[in-house]
């Protein structure tokens, strides 16, 4: 009982440190930094695994490193190391999620109706429906580590389900001349349409068993 009750308190400083990271670090500084050191490659890769590794704790959009990996590698290189960072980057709320636990109150509720969402849908394609649909990244993931979604379903499902926007973002980086926060619009309307309408498909053969069988 008292190893669960720091495991909350953890969870709730994780919280606040997050709230705060998301309000006092911007992107602009990431940018300046990420322009100066696009043609030393070895530096820049190293500060590439450091932004994956802390973008949770800022709240920064996964697309956001990603037009920096198109901007610094191009398109052919990019896309992989992208695709990889960001996977490996949502793994960081989903573990955290899952050693804190569904606690009580809201949380537990998040819990419960996740718990719910994947025995309809099934751990991986209910994990590629949450990714393709147009949500925030790290929500998904700490969603998912409060359900007890497997550790294989939600890397590939999240490796799956990202390739679109990873993809639209990188070529996006590599599209560009100078970075700006300003230049950083890489997802359309179109593509966030054609996310939520395969999100919809996938989700469509679940929806319809579980209406079945309420009948």
């Amino acid at each position: 009982m008292a190893d669960f009750a720091r495991r909350q308190v953890a969870g709730f400083a994780l919280l606040a440190v997050v709230a705060a990271g998301s309000l006092l670090a911007g992107p602009d500084r990431l940018l300046e930094v990420a322009r100066d050191l696009t043609d030393r490659p070895a530096v820049f890769g190293a500060l590439l695994v450091g932004v994956y590794l802390v973008r949770p704790l800022f709240a920064w959009p996964t697309t956001l490193v990603a037009v920096l990996v198109g901007y610094a590698y191009g398109p052919v290189v990019g896309f992989p190391v992208a695709l990889a960072g960001t996977t490996a980057s949502a793994l960081l709320p989903f573990l955290a999620a899952r050693y804190v636990g569904a606690g009580s109150g809201l949380v537990a509720r998040l819990g419960d109706s996740g718990e719910r969402f994947f025995a309809a849908t099934g751990d991986l394609r209910g994990m590629v429906a949450s990714r393709l649909a147009p949500a925030p990244s790290d929500p998904v993931s700490a969603a998912a580590g409060l359900s007890g979604v497997s550790t294989g379903a939600f890397v590939v499902g999240t490796a799956v389900g990202e390739v679109p926007w990873t993809a639209a973002a990188v070529l996006a980086g590599g599209s560009v001349d100078r970075l700006s926060t300003a230049g950083l619009t890489a997802i359309s309307w179109e593509l966030l349409a054609a996310g939520g309408a395969v999100a919809v498909a996938l989700l469509a053969g679940p929806a319809y068993r579980a209406v079945s069988v309420r009948r």
